[in-house]
């Protein structure tokens, strides 16, 4: 599997099809951890596999943030096609996303978030049989990135400065890109993931003071995983 919604490899919504139908696995590998879309792009492609044994009918979308929000509903400043196609075993299929235009910053990255649904084709075989059929949702970050931003996206977590407010720490990332933080520690405190977007400060469920160390990991642009230390100023 090479599904994330940040750093984790499967996306974890599922939700019940039918009650009368066979178990299914999820099957689908999207390539990538994170989809780039710079302003000066016509389109963008994402390549997604079946290396299950079964066909598989995909329902894909863009949304800006919410994860309940329904796909016929969601207004995102993208077309993506197909929004919905069968994939047979072993084949593959390329989404492809447009820019349609709209009023994005054009000083800082926006971020929105790639959605897959992969349903299981039912076995015709254990049509009698009383199980769960899955849909296994997969979701994974976009970011519109306007031509000309200063500096290198790969390397916005580093810029990040520390400080305390009371006993809570803040991450302030001075960057015009996103800094994507795993396995955040202080104090022997740890935070799963964080999101600092460009330009802001935010707090973090960790305390500290000042001279306190700090480690974790970033992930950049090709999912690659690094670690880093610094310091709360």
């Amino acid at each position: 599997m090479k599904f994330l919604s940040h750093t984790t490899r499967q996306v974890c919504t599922v939700a019940a099809l039918a009650l009368f139908s066979t178990h299914a696995l999820a099957s689908i590998v999207i390539s990538g951890t994170r989809v780039i879309y710079p302003s000066d792009a016509k389109e963008v492609s994402v390549k997604i596999s079946n290396a299950g044994s079964s066909p598989v009918l995909l329902q894909s979308w863009i949304d800006s943030g919410d994860t309940n929000a329904k796909p016929a509903e969601i207004k995102v400043p993208f077309v993506l096609t197909p929004p919905m196609n069968r994939v047979d075993a072993s084949k593959g299929q390329t989404l492809r996303i447009s820019y349609a235009g709209g009023a994005l910053p054009m000083d800082k990255e926006s971020v929105f978030w790639l959605n897959v649904l992969e349903i299981p084709a039912k076995n015709p075989a254990k049509s009698d049989e009383n199980s769960l059929q899955m849909a296994f949702r997969t979701r994974i970050k976009l970011f519109y990135r306007p031509a000309g931003l200063a500096g290198n996206a790969n390397d916005a977590a580093k810029a990040i400065t520390w400080h305390t407010q009371g006993k809570q720490v803040h991450a302030t990332n001075p960057t015009p890109y996103f800094a994507s933080l795993v396995n955040l520690s202080i104090n022997g405190k740890t935070l799963d993931s964080a999101m600092i977007a460009p330009f802001s400060t935010m707090p973090l469920d960790l305390p500290g003071q000042a001279g306190s160390n700090i480690s974790g990991t970033y992930v950049n642009d090709y999912g690659a995983v690094h670690p880093f230390d610094a310091v709360v100023k």
